[in-house]
């Protein structure tokens, strides 16, 4: 069984936080490549978040929060979109180069998950030491359910965000 992470999304902050926000349930990794170039100065804004917190959606090639581990049914499909993209939007000096890197970052990725159990949600800190960069990662697990206590947040899914909360505004 090939567990990879996929996108989740309890609220709309990604859409707002991020330059682009990953869809609800894409394969993802995650995707420290998309800022080998970058420095301090260059990590500003949207672009920051997405270095400090975002995981690589492998559908829209947008960022999302969180990912939960999940099984994967397709991974051949998941490695060709990477490397795809790899090529196109990186410059990989040819198709072999690209999948070698895509099989890497998909390995990476597969890596994360295992251990966890299916629904596992992962999250990511990602920032810059002494001009490396270093990533560190957390699980969150859901509690058993009580009979004694109300949950203080549920997860419900939704096919668009209910909202677009205006930041400027509040």
């Amino acid at each position: 069984m090939t567990l990879l992470p996929r996108t989740l999304r309890l609220d709309p902050s990604d859409s707002v936080i991020f330059p682009a926000a990953a869809a609800p349930g894409e394969w993802a990794v995650p995707g420290g490549f998309c800022f080998w170039d970058d420095t301090e100065e260059t990590l500003q804004g949207k672009r920051r978040q997405a270095f400090r917190a975002g995981f690589l959606g492998l559908a829209s090639f947008g960022w999302s929060t969180l990912v939960e581990v999940a099984e994967a049914t397709d991974r051949e499909a998941v490695v060709a979109a990477l490397a795809a993209h790899i090529l196109s939007a990186y410059g990989a000096p040819d198709p072999t180069a690209a999948r070698a890197a895509a099989e890497e970052e998909i390995a990476f990725a597969e890596s994360l998950c295992q251990g966890h159990a299916p629904g596992t949600v992962l999250a990511l800190e990602r920032a810059l030491e002494k001009g490396e960069v270093r990533e560190r990662f957390r699980t969150l697990h859901r509690r058993p359910a009580s009979l004694n206590s109300l949950p203080v947040f549920a997860i419900e899914e939704v096919d668009e965000p209910v909202e677009r909360p205006d930041l400027t505004k509040l």
